[in-house]
């Protein structure tokens, strides 16, 4: 059997996210023609169909969800291999991380980091934790804050900064946090999840507005549309601006400690930045605490 080279794999990923080799194409700048052909030479390499019709467009067979899989971590790895020979204060450092993260935590720490090491290429992913993960575990980013990964995957906590869960609302109203209306995230957020657990175990079904962003989350709570649980960095200067309060629940506050996650062999860059988040001189009380290997 043959080899397929990056360059097909790229094709077939681009095939298989678009569903449709027109839009692969055009994403690519490639014709249509050269994105067929690809596809179909790869399945004469692999004697299987990875692409069916389907409508107007496209759908990966079973076979075809398995090889991109593969394509992915494989495409992963081979970015990896070229960021890891190249000298660390040179290279190339993809962040992975959560929105609340990204927002009240990250930024502040990248300044110092990108001061200390200008020449380090750094590329940023804000998306759900789920998604951050599954990237990670496929080589397509060096390293993700967010919330404690799954287990079983093989990725690594390199360090932990505390954290709480807090349930805040408008001071101007008071409602009974078990009858009042709870602001959600969407779909993937952690903090989603855990607001779900939290109702369950207090067995209550107060009325509930998905929101989706943390942004428009915050920004319901302060108008008083209802109570939020969140991460205490996001609200640390409404609380004490007091447009926001805190509202006492039972089980809150909840430890929810950030984690910086790579994979069994992190970059040199990721090593580099773990080293910079973990030194107190460089990041004073912003500094994350250091942990050995755990999955």
């Amino acid at each position: 059997m043959g080899t397929v080279s990056a360059v097909r794999m790229q094709t077939f990923l681009a095939v298989a996210r678009h569903a449709s080799i027109r839009r692969a194409a055009a994403q690519l700048h490639i014709t249509e023609a050269a994105a067929s052909a690809a596809v179909a030479h790869i399945e004469k390499q692999l004697g299987a169909k990875l692409i069916a019709k389907s409508g107007r467009g496209i759908t990966l067979t079973e076979a075809g969800r398995v090889y991109a899989e593969y394509c992915r971590s494989i495409l992963g790895l081979m970015n990896e291999a070229h960021a890891a020979v190249r000298r660390a204060e040179t290279g190339r450092l993809r962040i992975g991380v959560v929105a609340t993260a990204g927002e009240y935590v990250l930024l502040r720490l990248l300044a110092s980091f990108r001061d200390r090491y200008p020449d380090i290429e750094v590329g940023l992913s804000i998306h759900p934790r789920d998604l951050l993960f599954i990237e990670l575990q496929h080589h397509e980013t060096d390293l993700v804050i967010a919330g404690r990964p799954p287990r079983d995957t093989g990725l690594i906590v390199r360090a932990r900064r505390p954290s709480r869960l807090v349930v805040v609302g408008a001071p101007h109203r008071c409602p009974d946090p078990r009858t009042a209306t709870w602001l959600l995230r969407g779909q993937g957020s952690g903090t989603l999840e855990t607001t779900l657990a939290l109702l369950d175990r207090l067995q209550i079904r107060p009325p509930a507005l998905t929101l989706g962003t943390h942004g428009a989350v915050l920004a319901a709570a302060r108008e008083g549309l209802g109570v939020t649980l969140i991460h205490s960095d996001a609200v640390e200067t409404d609380l004490a601006e007091g447009t926001l309060v805190a509202r006492p629940v039972d089980g809150t506050p909840l430890d929810r400690p950030w984690h910086a996650v790579t994979t069994r062999t992190p970059t040199p860059a990721a090593r580099l930045f773990i080293a910079h988040i973990i030194d107190p001189d460089q990041v004073g009380a912003h500094a994350f605490h250091p942990c050995g290997p755990r999955t």
